[in-house]
């Protein structure tokens, strides 16, 4: 093959690696479906639906409002019990665009129409965006934010327990469930899931986000470290052993590409 068809094809090679990454599968989306078998977890929450949605950050590339009705109208249609949102619920990201906390707020409290609860912690994009003002807007928006702290969902029958996030905050497992009772059914949310190393054997279930599922890849393998503390320990899926789950997210940060299709994750959880 001459030079300079050489020359083409790697650039028409190229130019298809970028298209893909920057446009095609940003703009996809998919509901990943788990059952989770959970030690300890009770037989009257068997069968509980939880849909797990992080790393929204409305504002980037291919992630407009519209974008986010679309997933929470999304969310809604599964009819989950319980939605988690685990953070970087706006965006910090090359080409994107300033969304006021209130309008992503209000887009994302599409989860809830079909009578779902929803509850969420915070992100370190969350917080460069001025965190205050963001948790301000959710709550009003009728989505609790939890930092260091528990509260009882479906009717006291689950509790919920949130941490800060690690990178922009002092996050602590103990500080959040020090009120939960004795024995109760409890899920933690983090937004890192390199909390994951300090939670007692009585949480049921930990759910994070922060990686995008490493978010740029080849062959299924991250080309960066995705956290700081792990590397790419826990980057996408169910760890059985540290009971965590990882989403994927939907949308990007820093760089506005992405070859592991945007998704939220529905959660079917029943004793082991």
């Amino acid at each position: 093959m001459r030079a300079w068809r050489k020359g083409l094809f790697a650039a028409g090679l190229l130019g298809g690696v970028v298209l893909n990454a920057s446009v095609l599968v940003p703009r996809r989306f998919r509901i990943v479906e788990e059952h989770l078998a959970l030690a300890g977890w009770p037989a009257a929450l068997d069968g509980l639906r939880v849909v797990v949605v992080g790393d929204v950050h409305a504002g980037a590339p291919w992630v407009d409002l519209r974008r986010v009705r679309h997933v929470a109208a999304e969310v809604a249609a599964l009819r989950p019990d319980l939605v988690l949102l685990v953070g970087d619920h706006v965006a910090d990201v090359t080409f994107g665009t300033h969304v006021e906390p209130a309008a992503v707020a209000e887009a994302l409290a599409g989860v809830t129409v079909n009578g779902a609860e929803a509850v969420g912690v915070l992100g370190n994009h969350d917080w460069y965006a001025g965190g205050h003002r963001l948790r301000s807007a959710f709550e009003q928006a009728g989505l609790p934010i939890l930092e260091e702290q528990a509260v009882p969902v479906l009717d006291g029958r689950l509790w919920v327990a949130g941490v800060g996030d690690l990178w922009e905050r002092t996050p602590s497992v103990p500080a959040a469930l020090a009120g939960v009772p004795d024995g109760a059914p409890t899920i933690l949310m983090t937004h890192n899931p390199d909390c994951a190393t300090e939670v007692p054997a009585g949480v049921s279930l930990v759910v994070a986000g922060h990686t995008h599922g490493g978010q740029v890849g080849l062959r299924g393998r991250p080309l960066h470290k995705v956290s700081e503390r792990s590397g790419n320990r826990w980057t996408r899926g169910w760890y059985a052993e540290e009971r965590l789950y990882v989403t994927g997210g939907v949308g990007s940060s820093l760089l506005p590409f992405r070859t592991v299709v945007p998704e939220v994750a529905l959660l079917e959880l029943s004793p082991a």
